[in-house]
């Protein structure tokens, strides 16, 4: 399964989870995957529901793993009648306003959590990006910046804040070791030769979170949702903001139509246009 995943260019994380995830199904039922069929993958579906509670967008990334296993590895057909995926459910994410954001940020425990605040709030990238970003990505003449690689193995440019830009400066000036590659450095002392994982942009948010009283409900998602919503409030078109944040279908940006003050109190309720009689006494037969 590990050469088809390979063969068709699948991101690092979506291999891990395929992998992990065939394993898992093998040792539910303690027996080699390629034995299993059709009414195990059922058995198993209501397992991950029942006794492991997964929200169904996990439990479908699953089934999307044993599709690809017994399709494009096993060779056998799939009966989507037979294994139907189930019903997504769609929430809308939590906002904050710009404000609470610049709690957020300000909140941070140290300097470099606090860029990497910015920077997510700035240009809406994801953690996966934004762990990513090399120094070359920085375009200060066009005032650009390059996300190589995103979701879908996509490229894309950003706009460069002139305070985000500043605030990147500051951050590599405070660097114990310059940097030569990635704009963000792992290891404790965020002098190593590789980047940051994941994690430490989780880890940023959930502290400064903490300090700033705003819950514990707060990763770095949160940021990338907060990045549109505000600049559709601030007038920007979906169009523009869909390629800003890499989404492939328009129908995904949407959603920020849903969270947008403006869009919201701009649209007046029915009610408002009903020609209604005053107050009346409610036990009055006229």
């Amino acid at each position: 399964m590990l050469e088809e995943l390979e063969r068709r260019n699948y991101s690092q994380s979506t291999v891990r989870t395929y992998l992990m995830t065939i394993e898992d199904f093998a040792r539910y039922f303690h027996q080699p995957p390629d034995t299993l069929g059709p009414e195990h993958v059922r058995q198993y579906q209501a397992y991950l529901f029942r006794e492991r509670k997964l929200a169904a967008n996990s439990v479908n990334q699953r089934v999307g793993a044993l599709r690809f296993f017994f399709i494009k590895t096993l060779k056998k057909t799939w009966s989507v009648d037979e294994t139907p995926y189930p019903k997504r459910v769609i929430r809308l994410p939590r906002i904050f306003s710009p404000e609470e954001v610049a709690q957020l940020i300000d909140a941070a425990t140290t300097l470099f959590y606090r860029t990497i605040l910015m920077t997510l709030y700035a240009t809406g990238v994801r953690r996966a990006e934004l762990a990513r970003l090399k120094i070359s990505d920085i375009d200060s003449r066009r005032m650009i910046l390059h996300v190589q690689g995103g979701k879908g193995r996509k490229d894309r440019d950003i706009m460069l804040s002139p305070k985000l830009l500043e605030a990147l400066r500051e951050h590599w000036r405070s660097l114990p070791r310059k940097p030569k590659v990635w704009l963000f450095p792992g290891n404790r002392w965020h002098t190593a030769d590789y980047p940051i994982t994941t994690k430490v942009a989780w880890l940023a948010c959930r502290e400064a979170a903490m300090r700033a009283g705003l819950g514990h409900d707060i990763h770095p998602h949160t940021l990338r949702h907060c990045f549109a919503t505000h600049l559709l409030e601030a007038g920007a078109d979906l169009r523009t903001i869909q390629i800003l944040l890499g989404h492939r279908d328009l129908e995904e940006t949407t959603i920020y139509l849903h969270l947008s003050n403006r869009h919201l109190s701009a649209t007046a309720s029915p009610l408002d246009s009903l020609l209604l009689a005053g107050n009346r006494d409610p036990h009055s037969t006229k």
